[in-house]
């Protein structure tokens, strides 16, 4: 089918519904407010474009205050609200929901302040990713995360999300480069945490903001930490006969006391794929290439290119190549940043993995799939974060095959679950979302998990912002206080699937 329905409504609740929209549009006038069915289609679904909802209605602010004054309505009138920015997300964190206000951020695009002086950067969280970089440039500096959606993402769902990126391994995932945000609360309150200062006094709200996937509040500035391009940077090629080899040689640089500024990992397929893509130069006789950035002054760039040469050949390189200029480096890179992209050249449809394991799990890790891989008769395209151990392994299949959907979820199921079991965690930088949120329990206790909703509880306490994401069962706040309480658990329904 080509997308879902509106859902037929009553009278009383179209009823309501116009009420809701005129009272909105009295705060975001214009065309600030959306509620016609064909135009709110295209704000349908995420990147997870498995599930589709059309959103009860739209709203698009401008300014603070009236992001302020639609929270505080809405949290006054018990509305559902789901925060929305560029709408990259993987796992479903914007997904909207029929009976929820879609508040969506895109509006937000300034850049409000550079401060050299302080190596950071005031911006709107509707300002893509790469933006900040592009507005920082001229003077030399740049912003270090960086997604492979960095063209399209915006920070606001960096800081949701707290994305990572290939550069992550040496200088942090969003969380390491946040100074400070605006936000505003469900009642309307609007609150600053942190600013252009290194660390803040008193608990670390900053920390528990960012990654919190829209279930606390909207964010509405961010303060950014910009960094100083650094003298040199130059990468290597190599390419390795086994994927395990591969693996093995990521942990070796590792614990050989070696941090790379970026250490990406493919196997063939996606090598293949990338290559038919952007024609970067990739070798294609090999079962696993990595990408590994050496950057800083170029006597130590040097001497670790060294290094990484001695270790790689340890582990059976196969190939090995070095940069030798800018326009080299950048096409090393072009092809990993083009991977998602061009994959879609070889499947009708594919499905985005997100999950972490110990580099030394690696090896481990690869051969399992594998062995998965056939036994669901899928084929996967392995993209890897390898050197902080996220991976990210694309699951193809065709959606016009009956079944093959609800099979290759199965199989995402069971290779989380495997990321869990050896050792490591739900998700790197996607977020749980409602993607990985019924997997939650294998690895959270039902104890934990309600830990977790009582800091939800405390900042949304009739829980109205972002419902139906991260928690499998929702607890009331009032109950979370007793410890053993089992009754009034609201389970979830199914989500409306495409």
């Amino acid at each position: 089918m080509s997308g879902l329905l509106m859902p037929a409504l009553d009278q009383d609740v179209l009823s309501r519904r116009a009420q809701i929209v005129s009272a909105l549009q009295s705060i975001v006038p214009g065309e600030g407010v959306v509620s016609d069915e064909n135009e709110m289609r295209v704000f349908e679904s995420d990147g997870l474009t498995a599930y589709k909802a059309l959103p009860f209605i739209v709203v698009l602010p401008e300014t603070v205050a009236q992001v302020a004054e639609v929270m505080k309505y809405c949290g006054d009138n018990g509305i559902k609200v789901v925060p929305r920015g560029s709408g990259t997300s993987l796992s479903g964190g914007a997904l909207p929901l029929e009976d929820a206000v879609l508040l969506v951020m895109s509006r937000f695009n300034r850049v409000l302040d550079i401060d050299y002086a302080n190596r950071c950067a005031v911006v709107q969280p509707g300002v893509t990713n790469l933006g900040i970089t592009h507005a920082v440039a001229d003077e030399g500096f740049y912003y270090a995360p960086d997604p492979s959606s960095q063209i399209a993402c915006s920070i606001g769902g960096n800081v949701a999300e707290n994305s990572g990126g290939v550069h992550c391994l040496k200088y942090g995932l969003t969380a390491n480069n946040v100074l400070g945000v605006e936000m505003v609360t469900i009642d309307g309150e609007i609150i600053r945490i942190g600013g252009k200062h290194l660390e803040a006094e008193g608990y670390d709200l900053l920390g528990v903001i960012t990654g919190s996937e829209g279930l606390l509040g909207v964010v509405t500035e961010v303060t950014v930490r910009i960094l100083q391009k650094p003298e040199t940077a130059r990468a290597l090629l190599v390419g390795f006969p086994t994927s395990e080899d591969g693996g093995q040689c990521v942990a070796d640089i590792i614990s050989d006391g070696i941090i790379p500024g970026g250490m990406e990992m493919m196997d063939r397929p996606a090598i293949h794929a990338a290559e038919d893509f952007v024609h970067a130069g990739y070798p294609l006789d090999v079962e696993a290439l990595l990408i590994v950035e050496l950057d800083g002054p170029e006597a130590e760039v040097d001497y670790l290119i060294g290094r990484v040469e001695v270790i790689a050949k340890k582990n059976k390189s196969s190939t090995l190549r070095i940069s030798s200029n800018e326009e080299e480096r950048n096409a090393f890179w072009a092809g990993r940043k083009a991977a998602f992209p061009a994959v879609g050249r070889i499947s009708p449809d594919y499905y985005c993995m997100d999950g972490t394991i110990p580099r030394k799990e690696l090896p481990t890790v690869l051969a399992r799939m594998r062995e998965l891989s056939e036994q669901y008769n899928l084929r996967v395209a392995n993209v890897f974060h390898a050197g902080d151990g996220n991976l990210h392994p694309l699951i193809l299949y065709d959606a016009n095959v009956p079944g093959e959907l609800e099979k290759t979820e199965e199989f995402g199921a069971d290779i989380l679950r495997l990321c869990v079991e050896v050792g490591g965690v739900l998700t790197g930088e996607h977020g749980v979302g409602v993607e990985k949120r019924d997997l939650m329990p294998e690895m959270f206790t039902e104890d934990d998990l309600k830990q977790q909703q009582r800091v939800k509880c405390a900042f949304d306490p009739d829980q109205l912002l972002n419902p139906g994401k991260v928690f499998p069962q929702l607890h009331r706040c009032a109950e979370l206080g007793r410890m053993h309480v089992h009754k009034g658990n609201v389970p979830f329904p199914d989500l409306p699937r495409f």
